[in-house]
């Protein structure tokens, strides 16, 4: 079936399309060029005034794994509050800030997202992950892999095992786990946590194994390189949400010495320790140095208003927090001899300093780094907001006069010590674009994906052009994907299934034999059952699975 988008404007940052009228032609879930004038147009679409860009893709989002679920359990209250009815076409679900898959999967479609990355797959919980996204619909997955507090990593590095070594495991975790990319949550600082240790700053050694979480950044990041994993090192990094982070944020980044390093949720590693409260933004500092080290990427975690659950598997920082959890419950688990997580439900106030001051300090973050390609719009969902929130967020980022609406509505001390009202940027639709699309797709080895030039998969999505942003973005006329019309009108039209997005980096198959009487002696499940085969994750219901290339 050939299909025609006609006289659209077109955001395309990939191939440098800034608001063009043109024509784009689709053809068995591609998008293709121009056919001869003797070919036959089986259906057009008439997007004249009609905004188009690829289909949103979301490089942080927690939809699947243990803390997910632990998280959807333990809160029905979040359940009752948002029911979605079954339709024609979909099943009922529930869910704000921990929706079920169904309606997770559901929601992105309906907001023009087309893929969406799971980033902390535990291992040894990788094939309970998988399953939770096979059962998300509409959109495609994949997820990285989280490693830096497992026993066995940590016992090659107290071992002093070469780089070619560390480097065969990661690989083989890629492998066996069906995962993107690597992902490391307080390096090292899960497993201190076990042998009672309460902090763990950069250069601090983890008690047991006589290890820091410099050393820890800078092995897997360099393994991550070495295998061609297109992804950098994907960094939770040391002391997150304590005031004067910053600092530890600041050492990281010189710490992998100019190799690529991806910092998550930035917004919660970005605090000072002046003023009265001794909490302050330290946004302008790391922005400055995100803007000095072309290396470095970072995505926001942006904290916005309302009740939601913070949901990590940074256990020290989890159980450091959990006095304030809103209502008053929290789970704190470790897990095998990989790492563990905590669940806390939090509301963030916009009355509260702190909770404002984060607000300030995301946006701060977002206004200061110069490039769009290395830097992407996120809430580490739902740590610091739902996804379904990224409307009212892109609002804010491209009105300033809607920013300085909210900022004065917010704690005044708060308002008064962050430097947002003195910031004039607004984000142009190209920048959100390529915030949104192409910078993730890029980031990710996703080559078909995130733009809309020739051979590119047919991942579109269509939005009426209104001058109000978040109603815009909350709301797309059309999204296709694969060449489907899937979503009209921000309702679903039709049901379908995402792939999911792996990798497969060379290594030494020899490392099984090490790996084979570490588990025989140590794990509850034997090597065989821990990998999972391809037939698993397509038999669950997640469509194909789709192999990128490494570098």
């Amino acid at each position: 079936m050939l299909i025609k988008l006609s006289g659209g404007t077109v955001y395309d940052p990939v191939h440098g399309i800034n608001g063009e009228k043109r024509d784009i032609y689709l053809q068995d879930g591609y998008i293709t060029r121009k056919p001869a004038s003797s070919i036959k147009i089986d259906k057009t679409y008439d997007l004249n005034g009609k905004i188009i860009m690829a289909g949103a893709i979301d490089i942080h989002t927690h939809i699947g794994g243990g803390k997910v679920n632990i998280a959807r359990m333990m809160l029905p209250e979040d359940h009752r509050a948002d029911l979605v009815s079954k339709t024609k076409l979909t099943r009922s679900g529930c869910g704000h800030a921990a929706p079920s898959t169904l309606t997770a999967g559901y929601r992105y479609a309906e907001m023009g997202y087309t893929a969406c990355f799971e980033p902390a797959m535990l291992p040894s919980n990788a094939r309970q992950a998988h399953m939770e996204m096979a059962d998300t619909p509409m959109v495609d997955k994949g997820a990285y892999a989280m490693l830096g507090s497992d026993d066995f990593f940590l016992r090659m590095l107290t071992a002093k095992k070469d780089r070619e070594a560390i480097s065969d495991y990661v690989g083989w975790i890629i492998n066996a786990t069906q995962a993107i990319a690597i992902k490391v949550v307080n390096p090292g600082g899960i497993n201190a946590f076990k042998f009672n240790q309460r902090k763990l700053d950069l250069d601090e050694q983890n008690e047991h194994y006589g290890v820091s979480p410099r050393e820890i950044i800078k092995s897997l990041a360099r393994a991550v390189r070495e295998l061609g994993v297109p992804h950098p090192l994907h960094l939770h990094g040391c002391n997150l949400g304590v005031p004067g982070n910053m600092h530890t944020t600041l050492d990281t980044i010189r710490a992998v010495e100019g190799m690529p390093l991806h910092l998550t949720h930035v917004q919660f590693h970005s605090y000072g320790t002046e003023g009265d409260r001794k909490f302050s933004s330290g946004a302008a500092e790391i922005a400055e140095a995100v803007n000095s080290n072309p290396n470095i990427s970072i995505d926001v975690g942006q904290v916005l208003f309302g009740q939601t659950v913070t949901a990590s598997g940074d256990t020290m920082r989890q159980y450091a927090g959990h006095w304030h959890a809103h209502p008053k419950k929290w789970v704190i688990m470790d897990i095998e001899c990989d790492a563990g997580c905590g669940v806390v439900p939090f509301k963030y106030r916009d009355k509260n300093f702190v909770n404002a001051l984060q607000w300030a300090i995301g946006l701060e973050l977002f206004l200061l780094i110069n490039d769009p390609w290395r830097i992407f719009l996120t809430t580490d969902h739902p740590n610091g907001a739902p996804f379904t929130s990224y409307p009212h967020l892109i609002r804010l980022l491209m009105d300033r006069s809607f920013r300085n609406d909210m900022l004065a509505t917010i704690n005044k001390g708060a308002a008064a010590a962050s430097i947002l009202s003195s910031i004039d940027r607004e984000y142009t639709l190209y920048e959100i674009a390529t915030m949104t699309r192409a910078a993730p797709a890029r980031s990710l080895g996703l080559k078909n994906r995130g733009h809309l030039g020739g051979g590119a998969i047919a991942d579109i999505t269509v939005y009426n052009n209104i001058k109000n942003k978040e109603k815009m973005f909350e709301k797309p006329l059309y999204v296709f994907k694969n060449g489907e019309e899937i979503v009209k009108n921000g309702k679903i039209v039709k049901v379908v299934t995402g792939g999911t997005h792996t990798l497969r980096p060379d290594y030494d198959k020899s490392i099984e034999k090490s790996l084979k009487k570490y588990f025989d002696r140590y794990m509850t499940v034997k090597l065989g059952n821990f990998k999972i085969d391809d037939d698993e994750i397509v038999e669950h219901g997640n469509g194909n699975i789709i192999v990128q290339p490494c570098t």
